[in-house]
């Protein structure tokens, strides 16, 4: 087998990764701030923020998926089985969210259900995730490539630790996203909530960074053995120094900076993992090479991504483009 080409997929599943954690994210913050807003007229401005955008952001957990049920199918074949139930959740929340974002503008008598529909499908599709994070960090039990575990094997305390984190995380990203785009009280009251909210993700980025070392051996050794020790030391001193600037940037009424910011500790995050766990995609056993699909099928599929791909990219920068401005209160696209 050409041994670059997981290596080439495992880049590319992985892009589509953060590519969804960063896009759709900020749009489900929106909704997972949702409940603190006054007014409905501020519920408004708050989704008209991201109406353009919402939809085209998940493109990304679609290509993520797809991209590892094609490039990695035993790999598919094992974690889906682990977190059916936490997917599941996740996929009906989602479904709840994007069905209440289209309603909500029409359903005058019945608005405030659609709100608590709105809001709480991101809560609980934002927690579903992190506890299949939390699942896939604290390994998944195989034997005979095959999931050898129980249906609850995803619910444990470091799996709910890692919900509340990206729900945190997430609310942290709309907060940030609400400062850039919005005006008004909308704006003022998201920037002393973002700062509430990097003080939590912050807590909890610190608590798994310790867990993971502490409840897996080999994790362990990646990040405290020498001279891997000097070489990641970096990592952890810069992500505490970005944290650092975004709270100034935000202190500061700077506008664009805090959600540039809080994307690049998202990466950092992400680095963090991948340099946990790689070359393991299904950790702590099966690695990106014995998980892949034949070569032939990697190179047909590959073949289509790189036509794909610039297509997905060009239709986000445009639409961003078309839509990029201040969203203010009584204004919108709907």
């Amino acid at each position: 087998m050409e041994w670059y080409l997981p290596v080439i997929w495992a880049a590319l599943i992985g892009t589509a990764v953060v590519m969804y954690v960063v896009l759709d994210g900020f749009d489900l913050g929106i909704g997972i701030l949702f409940p603190f807003a006054k007014r409905e007229a501020e519920r408004d401005q708050m989704m008209n923020s991201v109406a353009p955008f919402w939809d085209g952001n998940e493109t990304w957990l679609v290509l993520g998926g797809g991209g590892l049920l094609a490039a990695f199918p035993l790999a598919y074949a094992v974690i889906m089985p682990a977190v059916y139930l936490p997917v599941i959740l996740m996929l009906l929340a989602l479904i709840f969210r994007g069905v209440a974002f289209e309603f909500r503008w029409v359903a005058q008598s019945s608005k405030v259900w659609w709100n608590v529909a709105f809001a709480g499908g991101s809560i609980v599709a934002a927690f579903a995730q992190g506890m299949v994070l939390g699942a896939l960090l604290q390994g998944i039990e195989v034997q005979g490539n095959q999931y050898a575990g129980g249906p609850f094997d995803w619910l444990t305390p470091f799996s709910i630790l890692c919900g509340v984190g990206v729900v945190a995380g997430y609310g942290l990203l709309g907060a940030t996203w609400l400062v850039l785009r919005t005006e008004g009280a909308v704006a003022e009251r998201s920037r002393e909530q973002a700062k509430w909210l990097l003080l939590a993700v912050l807590i909890a980025m610190g608590i798994v960074s310790l867990w993971t070392p502490l409840l897996i051996e080999r994790i362990a050794e990646r990040w405290f053995t020498l001279p891997n020790l000097f070489y990641l030391a970096p990592i952890p001193i810069v992500t505490a120094l970005l944290a650092f600037m975004v709270w100034k940037w935000l202190n500061d009424k700077r506008e664009h900076a805090p959600f540039v910011g809080t994307i690049g500790l998202f990466l950092l995050g992400y680095l963090g993992l991948v340099i946990s766990n790689f070359p393991y995609l299904v950790p702590p056993n099966l690695t990106v090479w014995q998980t892949a699909a034949a070569p032939s099928s990697q190179i047909f599929m590959l073949i289509g991504t790189v036509f794909l791909l610039p297509v997905i990219l060009g239709y986000i920068v445009f639409v961003y483009w078309l839509f990029w401005g201040k969203i203010r209160e009584g204004e919108g696209y709907h």
